[in-house]
Order: C-alpha cells, then structure tokens, then sequence
C-alpha cells in the first residue's frame, strides 16, 4: 500500500494516481502538465498572437501522443517555428502563418480531432483574416 503522507501539500496516492490539490486544475494520467495562466499578455505583446502561441504549445504537447506520419511531423516542425518566432519577435509573420495553416489543413485528419488543434486553426484563421 502506497504510504499517505501528511501535512501541506500532502495528498493521497491510490495504486500509482497522487492527488493534490491543485488549485482547481485537475489531470489524470502519465505525463500530464499543468499550467496556470493568468489571461497577462505582456506589454508590448499582440493579444491574438498571445493566443495562437498558447494554442501552438497546447497542440504540440498533444501531437507527441499521436501516432506520427508525414503530415504530423511536419506539422509539429511548423509549430516548434511559429512558437519560436512568436517567442523571438513577439509575433508570427504573414508567410509562417500561411505555412502552418497549411500544416494545419494536411494534417487534419488530427487537428479536427483535437480541441487544441481546432484553438489553433481558429488562431491563425483569425491572423490571417480568415
């Protein structure tokens, strides 16, 4: 039997699973992150291109427990550029938009399966005007 620690920060752990709290985040299963964001965009930043940055990493965790193949590769190359290009220059440029959303479109076999792949078609439909 797992032993049950005590005082703060204790939580209970039941065949493998910890439970702790959280502060109203809860995920269950191996490898799991969670992050706590609080809606800040920082100064100077394009609160859209904010939100396709989030959408980009939040796809990018989920690809890595899809099955790869050509197009979820590429797609994830495209992400990994758009998250560095947002985090270097504050934004995505007109050309990288055009290049994901076309990743986007040949993977989307994945992306409209996935909440955080339709977050990011939506994001960059929204840079592009469309």
């Amino acid at each position: 039997m797992a032993e049950k620690k005590t005082g703060p920060g204790a939580g209970h752990s039941y065949g493998g699973i910890r439970i702790t709290n959280t502060g109203g985040n809860v995920t269950i299963g191996d490898h799991n992150k969670v992050t706590q964001t609080t809606g800040a965009v920082p100064p100077g930043r394009d609160p859209a291109q904010e939100e396709l940055l989030e959408a980009v990493r939040r796809l990018r965790a989920d690809l890595e427990g899809v099955v790869a193949n050509a197009q979820t590769t590429a797609l994830a190359a495209e992400l990994a550029d758009a998250e560095d290009e947002i985090e270097g220059t504050g934004r995505a440029g007109t050309g990288r938009l055009t290049r994901l959303r076309s990743a986007l479109a040949d993977a989307g076999a994945v992306t409209g399966v996935l909440a955080s792949g339709v977050a990011a078609v939506q994001a960059v439909g929204a840079l592009l005007g469309g």
